[in-house]
């Protein structure tokens, strides 16, 4: 008969648990060194730019294998649309994307950006940020903001989106519209050049604040307004076409700054192939919505754009946001090609 416990099957047995030991151990050391990486979006899952976000993480998990742990917050759900920068600069966040009009509240410079009838087309909004303009205004924001800008990317192109259907020619044809507006003095601006009373509400309220009658109409790009569902509580869609909007991807110094020279690059082209896989995907959208917006009963109708871009251009060169403006930098825009 042999022993219960022979000395080669408790060394064996001795063996095998100071590997699993061991096994555990490397893997609560690797979850201590993953960094966490905290996104928060107001967009909503059907979004293109809230999507892009799946591509990041998959790039970063990929090119970055076990180094990040990668958190989307979608909805606004960790952070209140235009909040983001303050988390950043408290350590709460790490990444987000900003609006030209959230950078414009502390890096002046910006508010440029924040004008109707600036910017021509999505081309020209990559030539321009991705050239000398941006680099030297993207500096101005890591100095004054403690944010690293990544990558810009397209919004699209914003249209007006009204509760019940009205003849739209010139902006005097908005006056008494409540236009929902974010609630920063640069967007109400806006509304108030369009001829609107610009009414500030949070992204997340305005489906409802549409339905109610709380508001009468919304501005956002066409994809926006598919992937929210604005469409099923409006009538009309008037392509103003006011605004070519983009958003910034942007890191917090904080973690930025921690980062070696690979995982920076690596950041970097994560945060670039997110980018162009929402512009592809927002132009591509925004050729076929139209008729999209037709078949639900909307009337889709095009004002005269060159009243209201003389109009709103005008509003805003005799404005205090163009004393802000550098000298020479819309000449700089303008010559952009």
């Amino acid at each position: 008969m042999y022993p219960t416990n022979p000395p080669d099957l408790v060394r064996r047995r001795s063996c095998l648990a100071l590997a699993g030991a061991l096994c555990l151990s490397s893997r609560s050391v690797l979850a201590q060194t993953r960094r966490l990486l905290r996104i928060s979006t107001p967009a909503v899952p059907d979004d293109w730019h809230a999507r892009m976000w799946t591509v990041f993480k998959d790039q970063i998990d990929k090119t970055l294998p076990g180094q990040f742990d990668v958190q989307i917050s979608l909805n606004a759900s960790l952070f209140k649309q235009g909040a983001e920068p303050v988390a950043m600069a408290r350590g709460n966040l790490e990444m987000t994307t900003i609006s030209a009009f959230d950078i414009a509240k502390l890096v002046s410079e910006f508010s440029i950006f924040t004008a109707g009838y600036i910017i021509r087309d999505p081309a020209h909004l990559m030539k321009v940020f991705n050239g000398p303009i941006g680099e030297e205004l993207f500096k101005l924001v890591s100095q004054k903001m403690d944010i690293t800008v990544l990558a810009p990317i397209y919004y699209g192109t914003r249209q007006l989106n009204l509760r019940d259907q009205r003849k739209v020619s010139t902006p005097a044809d908005l006056r008494g519209v409540k236009l929902r507006m974010p609630g920063s003095k640069e967007w109400l601006f806006l509304g108030e050049a369009l001829g609107a009373t610009p009414t500030p509400l949070a992204f997340g309220e305005v489906y409802l604040g549409l339905r109610t009658g709380t508001i009468d109409g919304q501005d956002n790009p066409l994809p926006t307004v598919k992937s929210a569902k604005f469409y099923e509580v409006t009538k009309q869609i008037t392509l103003t076409s006011h605004l070519v909007d983009v958003l910034f991807i942007g890191v917090s110094n904080k973690l930025w700054d921690s980062l070696s020279a690979e995982q920076k690059g690596r950041l970097k082209g994560a945060a670039q192939a997110a980018a162009s896989y929402n512009n592809d995907n927002r132009m591509a959208d925004e050729t076929e919505l139209i008729s999209y917006f037709k078949a639900q009963g909307l009337a889709v109708t095009t004002p005269d754009l060159d009243a209201f871009r003389k109009t709103v251009q005008a509003t805003y060169l005799q404005s205090e946001y163009a004393r802000t403006w550098p000298k020479g930098l819309l000449e700089r825009i303008n010559a952009t090609h």
